[in-house]
């Protein structure tokens, strides 16, 4: 099963395109004491709170059609943090919700072969996103070593000053628009595109590439929620393309941390909550 095949699955398991980053801030994730009593490490902390989140998610039957951990969200706090990351990537996967390793990388030869190795053999991640700012010499390691993973290729990014360098005309067009065309042309069953929901027109302009394409090029839609991005913008696009399950819109924060917004809540029961709302919020549109 290649990572298309695990997209369409996963959608249609879970009635979900919902990409729910676990991105831990650690002064918004409550102290979990153990059964004595006492204060636990960071990491076993952040184990602890994604572990409770599942286990409702499982409970009440709602699910994200994919989860999507920021390595450096765990890097930050050290081999304890990076240990954690590696138990909650096993313990989404044991629920058959599919893994997208948000990495970044970019780099060449024997350096991103390695880059791939931790990515895919000791995280293993279904999916990475990588940068294309060296050329196709950056992406083809992960391809050729992995060849049924899956690879989000940074194109439009949702931040503000995406513009400065994404924007630039090239021959006349914007640069984003090539890195579209880059990703029609290295075409993998399982590369993809990370387009931001902040963004709707140029999330169609490169929609339409990759319908004319004829290929299933999945996107990766952050921007939702904080960020201020419209799920019906984004739906909008998506229910135009050839088949929308293989996209994923992603929503951290808002998910996360939603017993800052539901304050009665317990913050797993929160989580569920906000999730169930962005699933029949999508699931309208189509």
């Amino acid at each position: 099963m290649n990572y298309i095949d695990i997209l369409k699955k996963s959608a249609g398991k879970f009635s979900s395109i919902v990409c729910m980053g676990l991105d831990p801030v650690i002064t918004d994730i409550p102290e979990i004491e153990d059964i004595a009593g006492k204060k636990d490490s960071i990491g076993n902390n952040i184990y602890k709170f994604y572990e409770s989140i599942l286990n409702r998610l499982i409970q009440k039957n709602i699910f994200p059609g994919a989860v999507k951990p920021n390595y450096a969200f765990y890097a930050q706090y050290g081999m304890d943090g990076i240990l954690s990351l590696e138990r909650i990537i096993k313990l989404y996967k044991s629920a058959e919700i599919p893994v997208i390793l948000d990495y970044k990388r970019g780099d060449i030869g024997k350096t991103a072969q390695a880059y791939a190795k931790e990515a895919f053999d000791y995280f293993d991640a279904d999916s990475v996103t990588l940068s294309p700012f060296l050329g196709y010499d950056s992406i083809e390691p992960f391809i050729k070593g992995y060849p049924d993973k899956g690879y989000y290729i940074l194109t439009k990014t949702s931040n503000s000053s995406s513009e400065e360098i994404q924007d630039l005309k090239v021959n006349g067009s914007e640069l984003f628009l090539h890195i579209a065309e880059l990703i029609v042309k290295w075409f993998h069953p399982g590369i993809g595109s990370v387009a931001g929901a902040t963004y709707p027109e140029q999330l169609k302009m490169i929609a339409d590439i990759f319908t004319a394409s004829k290929r299933e090029i999945p996107f990766l839609i952050p921007g939702v929620g904080a960020q201020g991005g419209s799920i019906k913008d984004v739906m909008n696009v998506l229910k135009d393309t050839p088949d929308f399950k293989i996209h994923r819109i992603n929503a951290s924060s808002s998910l996360n941390y939603a017993y800052k917004t539901f304050k009665n809540m317990k913050y797993d029961d929160a989580s569920a909550e906000a999730l169930k709302q962005m699933n029949d919020e999508i699931n309208s549109f189509v």
